[in-house]
């Protein structure tokens, strides 16, 4: 199916699901929030946009080119309400973000985020010991933390035919019904979601944006990265 054609049957089915449609707070209005939020509105979900500077123009105008009944907010604002809270943040600032968002209990986190340094060798390598999925978890241990859409790039996200064949979404979490819940956005992007394991894996999640990013600082080919998921019996 092209992505014309997607966009269509989605927009089509807009009204039909709207008894399921979510609140989603998407923290941040860079690019992967001005991906991922104007995607998840096109599934028929509610978007809030969280900003500092909620009336600034080009939040505003992200607003405007999001379908349904999107707007913004303070951050911590714009939670409230919300199932799913987006990180689209810098990966630096995951935890002490996370912490003034208020009380996230029984939310789902969608962590995108990636926390990179560059070694002595010039290529990019792990900045933190564990993983801003854990580290996320663990300033909101009563929310769902789901690590989510950190192994693309933003442009792949809102066109995945651009990428010549299917893309995956690895997805780690510890809840079960958390995973199902993004996985069903993911899907509603054109992409494929793969369950790999508990929170404590984002750690090699995102390892695979560090090799993933290191292609383009070396002569090497680019690529996007394809679990395929075996028939199953």
């Amino acid at each position: 199916m092209t992505n014309i054609g997607r966009l269509f049957i989605i927009a089509f089915l807009f009204s039909a699901f709207s008894a399921a449609a979510e609140r989603i707070a998407v923290i941040g209005t860079g690019e992967v929030a001005g991906a991922l939020g104007p995607e998840f509105a096109l599934q028929g979900h509610e978007v809030v946009y969280g900003s500092r500077d909620p009336s600034r123009e080009s939040v505003q105008a992200l607003v405007e080119r999001t379908a349904g009944n999107a707007s913004a907010a303070m951050p911590v604002d714009a939670v409230v309400g919300a199932k799913f809270v987006v990180l689209a943040v810098p990966g630096g600032l995951v935890e002490s973000i996370t912490r003034s968002l208020g009380d996230l209990a029984g939310k789902i986190i969608i962590d995108p985020t990636n926390h990179f340094a560059t070694g002595e060798d010039g290529l990019p390598e792990m900045a933190v010991a564990t993983s801003n999925g854990e580290i996320i978890q663990a300033a909101a241990p009563d929310a769902f933390v789901v690590k989510a859409f950190n192994t693309l790039n933003w442009s792949t996200m809102v066109d995945p035919e651009s990428a010549g064949g299917p893309v995956s979404i690895p997805l780690v979490g510890d809840n079960a019904d958390a995973k199902a819940a993004v996985a069903t956005l993911v899907e509603g992007m054109g992409l494929e979601a793969i369950d790999v394991g508990p929170i404590r894996y984002a750690r090699h999640i995102e390892g695979m944006l560090i090799v993933w990013i290191s292609a383009r600082f070396r002569p090497a080919e680019s690529f996007e990265y394809h679990l395929r998921k075996l028939p199953s019996n």
